[in-house]
């Protein structure tokens, strides 16, 4: 019986001993890191209503409506008064200077370019011989300032007939005998009146044409202050719509003398704005309207054509009573080959010469006149606004002869 319990003690002992070696085990071994904490997760913060303030609001000192100073009325208030706007003044009226003479005033002006021509030939024709190399001098001098073939062979045999005649030549009688053979050339029989009576149902209706770069809607706008200085009520037309800033050129020119422009948009149809023009001055009762058209080639065919149209047009109101070519006569002969084309579209009845002033080819009023049978009834002799005259064939040859 002893031995039975004394074995059970040491078993009890052993397994004792076994149970503590395991445990130190256990506690030598790393234990695994604890699992991390969750994160703390904030909501972000609202987007702002109306109203809200955008930042976030602050723990400061807020006045409420009590305890802000209202005005009791006992103070003015003070109301900031809107700018006042300067109006412009209106555009001021000029007056024109009056037609009356106009190209003798301009003689001086006219004879500073001209007079090559003259003094030429009153320099040959002095001649103590005139020989045939004078002859053919004088026939060159003609042709270099554009009078024509035909012209100048004609004038060169009246003088050569005359100076046989005449014998001795004094300088007076010489500049005598070129004033009546160039006063021949000229015409002083042909009507150069350019034609605005109104009529009892209609102004005078006048159009003007030319290739681009002649003048035109300068032109129109002297040819206005022209008329306006001889007592006429004047609408302009300003058909010329595929030109930029033609419309306000001419309006403005119109502006100067209190003359109504009548204009369509860019680019729209010329004859719509010319029958307009017409329209408008037909109901307010104007003397003269005055239509600018386009600058054309005179090689394009349907340029030409529209050109015949926007006369058709107007004609349905009334017929027109002038038709002027503007010709820049720095262009000489080339401009007659202009003419030949425009006279055949729209039946020119009046030349415009530009540029006059700025050469010594002064024969191209003759030229013109012989080759289109219409006379040269305007002139313009400089850059200014009444450099515009009425042509007077006695005071242009005078001019060009010299004193």
């Amino acid at each position: 019986m002893d031995i039975v319990i004394l074995a059970v003690v040491i078993a009890v002992v052993v397994l004792g001993a076994l149970g503590g070696l395991i445990v130190g085990s256990r506690r030598k071994k790393q234990l695994p890191p604890p699992p991390p904490a969750a994160p703390d997760i904030t909501a972000p913060p609202a987007e702002p209503h109306v109203g809200d303030e955008a930042e976030t609001p602050r723990d400061e000192e807020r006045r409420t409506i009590e305890e802000v100073d209202l005005p009791d009325g006992s103070t003015g208030v003070a109301v900031e008064e809107p700018p006042v706007v300067e109006e412009l003044p209106p555009t001021e009226i000029e007056v024109p200077e009056p037609t009356a003479g106009r190209l003798i005033r301009l003689r001086a002006r006219l004879s500073r370019s001209q007079t090559a021509l003259g003094k030429g030939l009153l320099t040959l024709l002095s001649r103590e011989h005139l020989d045939e190399d004078t002859w053919e001098e004088i026939e060159d001098t003609l042709l270099t300032a554009d009078v024509g073939v035909a012209p100048t062979q004609e004038l060169v045999d009246c003088l050569r007939e005359r100076v046989k005649v005449l014998g001795t030549r004094t300088p007076e009688e010489l500049r005598g005998l070129l004033r009546e053979e160039l006063l021949k050339l000229v015409g002083t029989d042909m009507d150069r009146v350019v034609k605005t009576e109104p009529e009892a149902s209609k102004p005078g209706i006048v159009m003007v044409v030319g290739v681009n770069g002649t003048g035109k809607t300068t032109t129109t706008g002297k040819l206005a202050r022209v008329l306006v200085a001889d007592g006429r009520s004047v609408v302009l037309g300003a058909a010329d719509t595929f030109r930029a800033a033609a419309a306000d050129q001419l309006q403005t020119w119109g502006e100067r003398v209190g003359a109504y422009t009548v204009r369509g948009p860019e680019g729209g149809d010329p004859a719509s704005v010319a029958f307009d023009a017409v329209k408008e001055g037909k109901e307010m009762g104007s003397d003269v309207v005055l239509i600018d058209t386009a600058g054309r080639l005179h090689t394009k065919t349907g340029l030409m054509d529209e050109l015949g149209k926007v006369k058709r047009v107007v004609e349905k109101h009334a017929p027109l009573d002038e038709v002027l070519l503007v010709l820049d006569a720095t262009t000489g002969q080339n401009g007659l080959v202009q003419a030949r084309v425009f006279a055949e579209v729209v039946d020119i009845t009046g030349i415009v010469l530009t540029k006059l002033d700025g050469t010594a080819k002064g024969g191209i009023v003759v030229a013109v006149q012989r080759e289109l049978g219409v006379p040269v009834k305007l002139i313009g002799l400089g850059e200014g606004a009444d450099d515009l005259a009425p042509f007077e064939p006695e005071a242009f040859v005078d001019a060009l002869i010299g004193e």
